[in-house]
Order: C-alpha cells, then sequence, then structure tokens
C-alpha cells in the first residue's frame, strides 16, 4: 500500500534499518473520545479512525511488518448501543468495498479472527470473498479481529481439546503449547512481538492473552484517529531499542548458546 509521491522520513529509514517486530498487534482505541472532544456524534469518530487503519497499514506493510492484527471489534463490543454498532457495521462494510483493490494489488493477505459468525451477512459475504481473493497473496497478513475475545479464543480451543480428548484422537499426557496453540483463531500467524494501545489507556481488554506472553506492550497518549505513520514508527522505534530477554539474563543473551526465540 505505497504512495510513491512520499519520500521516507528519517525515522521510516531508521526503523527500516534494524530487526522489525514479525507480528503487530494494535488496540485502536479512542475513536468515541476524539469525536466527543470535537462535539461530534461518535461515529464520526470511527470513520476518522478508518483513514488511521488505513495509512498504519500502507506503513507497516511499506517497512517489512510481516503480520498486522487490528482489535476492530470486540465480543464485549455488542453490548454498546445498537446504533454505534450498526454504524461499525456498516463502516466495516465500507472498509471492505473501498481497500479491496489495494489490498489486492499489493500482495496483502486479509484474514479474520473472532466470533465471525456472529457478523450481519452484508459484512460477512464481502470479508469472506476478499479473504478467499486474496488468500494466496504472500506479503504482508492484514488480520481483523472482528467480535474477538481472548477469553472466548481460550475457551474454544480448550473445548477442542476436551473433545479430542473425549473421541481418542488425543492423549492429555501429551498436551503442550504447541497443540493448544494450534486450536487457536491466530493459529498460522507469527508470534506477536509488539501490542500497540492507542489512547493513553494501560490494559490488555481481551486482547491476544496466550499470545502476549513475551511481546513488548506500547502505550501511547495518541486517540486512534490521530494515530498516522510517525506515531506508528514512534512505537516500532521503541520496541527496536529494547532488549528482549525472554526469561534470560542479559548475559546469556550475549552468549553464542543463547536458545533462539531469544535472539528473535
Amino acid at each position: 500500500m505505497d504512495r510513491p509521491t512520499v519520500l521516507p522520513t528519517p525515522l521510516e529509514v531508521q526503523v527500516k534499518a534494524r530487526p522489525l517486530p514479525r507480528h503487530v498487534g494494535i488496540i485502536m482505541d479512542g475513536n468515541g473520545r476524539w469525536a466527543e472532544l470535537r462535539g461530534q456524534p461518535r461515529l464520526e469518530g470511527h470513520r476518522e479512525g478508518s483513514v488511521s487503519v488505513r495509512e498504519v497499514t500502507r506503513t507497516a506493510r511499506r517497512v517489512g511488518v510481516q503480520a498486522l492484527t487490528l482489535y476492530a471489534f470486540s465480543s464485549q463490543n455488542w453490548a454498546r448501543p445498537a446504533e454505534e454498532v450498526a454504524g461499525l457495521m456498516e463502516l466495516l462494510r465500507e472498509y471492505l468495498e473501498s481497500e479491496r483493490a489495494e489490498i489486492l494489488d499489493n500482495g496483502i493477505r486479509l484474514n479474520a479472527i473472532g466470533e465471525v459468525e456472529k457478523l450481519p451477512r452484508y459484512v460477512k459475504e464481502p470479508l469472506e470473498r476478499l479473504m478467499a481473493d486474496s488468500a494466496h497473496n504472500t506479503g504482508m497478513v492484514l488480520t481483523l479481529a472482528l467480535s474477538y475475545g481472548g477469553r472466548e479464543e481460550l475457551l474454544r480451543a480448550a473445548r477442542s481439546l476436551a473433545e479430542s480428548v473425549a473421541r481418542g484422537e488425543l492423549d492429555p499426557a501429551n498436551l503442550d503449547a504447541n497443540e493448544l496453540e494450534s486450536r487457536l483463531w491466530t493459529s498460522g500467524l507469527p508470534p506477536v512481538d509488539l501490542v500497540v494501545r492507542t489512547s493513553g489507556e494501560q490494559r490488555i481488554s481481551n486482547f491476544l492473552l496466550w499470545q502476549v506472553a513475551y511481546a513488548e506492550l506500547c502505550f501511547t497518549d495518541a486517540l486512534w484517529p490521530d494515530f498516522r505513520t510517525e506515531e506508528f514508527l514512534r512505537c516500532l522505534s521503541q520496541y527496536q531499542g529494547r532488549e528482549r530477554r525472554f526469561g534470560l539474563t542479559s548475559a546469556q543473551l550475549n552468549r553464542d548458546e543463547t536458545p533462539q526465540r531469544a535472539k528473535a
């Protein structure tokens, strides 16, 4: 999703030259607050937030992030006022239609996680169509977390494991982390290295609970509609400046025998 007429900033050049997180998850928070501060309906904040989605996706692909997961609609968001939910669903439909060509033309593979079956048909159909049409793309994976909840994901995985045990297909003694991960909605995606939350809130809010075990966390005061390329690049730069130890010591990280995951 490049904009060829825009030259990269010094920060973008710096970020591209250093090791990047393989998988970035973003909790896109602050749309409603952004609108309220301007005396506008909350839905206008979500509409402006879709511009940030487009720009951040373009930037992530351009610098070389392998996977980007956006927390677009949580399991708990269904409890919001019906008018706001309907408006969000319509914005999602508009996004899927307006970004279709750009996603396909730039080799991005669209993915979705969550209880997608709960989405209205006018959203689910274009979503499934674009996922199918982009399935063989080999560029960045863009995942939309829709009707998603980390607890709900883990509960479904636990049920799947229990059913396999009941059918005699799985010995509980052989259950390990890899087996559980294979039942998660994120199965097949790279490990989550960085989670960003906008709007100044500092909590995970039921997002990728299993996957963030060793992820770096970055909290920014920017409201999501104000979170554009430079703010995203600053988060990537902050990640690149951290030492990821995975439970080890700094001294161990410098030894040749350091486990591969600690070098990642």
